[in-house]
């Protein structure tokens, strides 16, 4: 071993002295790094060697070649490069051959090599860490597509990206992205070559025999990639991404075409299809400018109404409820745009609703569409039809607490006589165990509607409640209610009633401490009762509760030779990490930090 480190230190030394010969090092600092590094080569010829040990080297050796860099730029020496960052540049990939060799299944470790490789401008090794790499981890689409990104990019050689995209396809013959960014490469290649053109013809350069290829120039290598690709992948959304890729370019008409050719012909029975025919009518050219607001606004109409025209056409081969969703989307997205033509805003509005409502007779819609239907006919003032369409999403979605919760929102805006009625339907239609929302909407809207006696009954219910979570937070809005109502009297008899009855909440006891601290003269004794009381329930896990008991004995109405007692209480209750955190809170509030 010894031998071996002591052979690759002697290496070292010819670049060593080129960095003391020509000034970005002294010899001092030379002698450091010879130090450092024989260091961190014994460590990789143990008999146990880790990961980390590489990574440590590798950092050491990056670290000398920034520090090299800002010292040539300071000053102002640029020579000598290949005795110098070269050969740590050389000796940094082979440690990172030799790290990648033992850990082959780790990726990242691959990745932080070609990283490298990119960084240092290496780009013939790039090529050979891709190689390897791949040969190990095939089965990850998304390195080959990398791998391909740089041949294409670093190397600007599309040949080797093609290639790399042909194995590619061998392996995973149906993945979608290695198809989607394949023929991305071909319209980028083209592209390129027709800006070479152009250059050569500005530029009057005779290329002598050298001819550009028509047909690849106009993407025929793309098209090639396409059909292969929709002959092994089958679906509208798939054809959409490609034919968004291709949009991007700008000679690609023809192949545009022919997507769509393919999408209508092939896929009419699919709502995505339908849905991107009806988009495309939005993006027809005019023939004139306008330029008055009502001019563009009546022709942003006439553009929506034909996207309408195909949507409808789409349903009357294909009534489902994706194609519904798709419809109402649509109608819901331009309503939602800013017009300040009240006209198309109106008619906007008038189709949405026109639309939902077709949606709902037809029993396709869904449960997420009625909050932005109840939410439209709010705006539009239409009381009765709001509350008609509030009780029939709970008529056909009886289970679910959303749709429930929506429809006594609405209810309650509305100020309808028959909301308590809806609150105890919802109660008995939806499960108990999902029910919280549904009481908690309730309190609010009594202690704002109700009369005291009717929201105390609502309280005395809820408190009957077999779900823990109902319970315990009608108890704290209980006791809030209480002394808002009736003051301190009330909300201690509240609490009195309250405290034997499990289960409870901090936020329970917390809650009548802060109504006890707000008094005018606030008893001390009350308030250690309250803390006593809490924790009886979460003094075995609570260390915060434990510190706010010793706080208010240290306060002004406070005994603080109670804390030692109290302190030793929570030590002996305390269990796992809550003794821990409580013993460095109670350190810092004897000091004065807190």
């Amino acid at each position: 071993m010894a031998e071996i480190v002591q052979q690759r230190i002697e290496n070292r030394i010819p670049e060593l002295e080129q960095l003391e010969r020509v000034g970005l090092f002294s010899k001092k600092e030379v002698k450091s790094m010879l130090k450092r590094a024989t260091a961190l080569e014994y460590k990789l010829h143990r008999l146990i060697i880790t990961k980390v040990d590489f990574i440590a080297y590798i950092q050491y050796e990056i670290n000398v070649l920034e520090l090299i860099k800002k010292r040539r730029s300071r000053i102002g020496y640029q020579f000598k490069r290949e005795e110098i960052e070269f050969s740590i540049i050389s000796r940094i990939n082979n440690i990172f051959r030799r790290a990648t060799t033992k850990w082959k299944d780790d990726v990242q470790l691959w990745l932080s090599h070609i990283a490298f490789c990119k960084k240092w401008n290496t780009k013939g090794q790039l090529s050979k860490v891709f190689s390897s790499m791949l040969a190990i981890h095939p089965e990850k689409p998304a390195l080959w597509i990398m791998a391909a990104k740089s041949e294409l990019e670093d190397r600007n050689s599309s040949e080797s990206a093609r290639h790399l995209f042909l194995r590619a396809l061998r392996f995973h013959p149906e993945s979608k992205k290695v198809y989607q960014e394949y023929f991305r490469m071909e319209l980028l290649h083209a592209e390129k070559l027709r800006k070479q053109q152009k250059e050569l013809e500005q530029a009057e350069i005779d290329v002598g025999e050298y001819e550009f290829s028509p047909e690849i120039m106009s993407g025929k290598l793309a098209e090639v990639v396409y059909r292969d690709a929709t002959g092994k992948i089958q679906g509208a959304d798939f054809i959409l991404s490609l034919l968004t890729i291709a949009a991007i370019f700008d000679f690609t008409k023809e192949l545009q075409d022919t997507i769509i050719q393919d999408l209508q012909s092939k896929y009419t029975d699919d709502s995505v299809t339908w849905d991107f025919m009806a988009k495309r009518e939005l993006q027809a050219t005019v023939g004139e400018e306008l330029q008055s607001a009502k001019g563009r606004a009546s022709d942003i109409a006439r553009r929506e109404e034909r996207c309408c025209q195909v949507y409808e056409e789409g349903l009357n081969s294909l009534n489902t409820e994706a194609m519904w969703a798709c419809y109402v989307s649509f109608c819901l997205e331009r309503f939602k745009r800013k017009t300040n033509v009240q006209e198309l805003k109106e008619k906007r509005q008038e189709r949405l609703l026109a639309v939902l409502q077709r949606a709902h007779d037809s029993s396709l819609l869904k449960e997420d569409f009625y909050k932005n239907w109840l939410q439209v006919l709010l705006s539009s003032g239409d009381s009765e039809q709001t509350a008609a369409i509030a009780m029939a999403a709970t008529q056909r979605y009886r289970q679910s607490v959303d749709v429930w919760c929506l429809a006594l929102q609405t209810m309650v805006h509305l100020g309808s006589g028959a909301t308590g009625k809806l609150f105890q339907d919802a109660l008995t239609h939806v499960n108990p165990k999902l029910s919280l929302p549904l009481w908690q909407l309730q309190v609010e809207w009594s202690m704002t509607s109700q009369s005291p006696e009717e929201t105390e009954a609502l309280f005395q219910r809820g408190l009957l409640s077999v779900v823990p979570a109902v319970s315990m937070e009608i108890k704290e809005k209980y006791i809030d209610w209480s002394y808002r109502a009736g003051g301190y009297k009330k909300a201690r008899k509240t609490f009195t009633s309250l405290h034997e009855s499990r289960p409870f909440s901090k936020a329970f006891f917390t809650r009548m401490i802060q109504i006890e601290k707000d008094q005018e003269t606030p008893k001390m004794s009350n308030l250690r009762d309250f803390y006593e009381r809490a924790l009886r329930e979460f003094g075995s896990t609570d260390d915060d509760l434990w510190l706010e008991y010793i706080r208010e004995e240290l306060g002004a109405s406070g005994q603080p030779e109670n804390c030692g007692k109290i302190h030793w209480r929570a030590m002996k209750l305390l269990e796992g990490e809550s003794v821990e955190r409580f013993t460095a809170q109670y350190t810092m509030l004897q000091t004065g930090h807190i």
